[in-house]
């Protein structure tokens, strides 16, 4: 079995060279992909399976903001967990305003796959930079 931390951090590298080829590698095919809670992107429950993930969360990243990167500072294992600190940082399209926002992510494996992701974030940020009222 591969080690969950680092096929973590190739998803991360693979994001940040505008490849999702090595996240859609490790979802499980019925993926809970969860954001924070009244997020600009948070549809009011988990985000179910890979395409949702991309059309749900990846998509709108690329449709809101330039430049959009993660700044992973630490990733830690815990078994089948994955613990990740990092910011985000990028430019909101409609209004030129800079996102600057802690985040902390929870990867939980089975058998090499994710089937559960949760996203902690300044939530307030998002919406005050990009001017998108959470949906939920």
């Amino acid at each position: 079995m591969a080690d969950n931390a680092a096929l973590v951090q190739e998803a991360y590298d693979g994001f940040a060279k505008g490849d999702v080829g090595p996240l859609v590698a490790i979802l499980d095919d019925d993926v809970g992909w969860n954001e924070s809670e009244h997020s600009i992107h948070w549809p009011g429950g988990p985000f179910r399976g890979t395409q949702a993930v991309l059309e749900g969360v990846i998509g709108p990243l690329a449709r809101d903001f330039d430049g959009f990167q993660i700044d992973v500072g630490r990733i830690l294992p815990a078994g089948d967990t994955v613990f990740v600190e990092a910011r985000y940082r990028a430019t909101a399209k409609a209004t030129g305003k800079a996102l600057d926002a802690l985040a902390a992510h929870v990867w939980d494996f089975r058998d090499g796959k994710v089937v559960r992701f949760q996203q902690y974030t300044d939530t307030w940020q998002w919406t005050h930079v990009t001017g998108i009222e959470p949906t939920q």
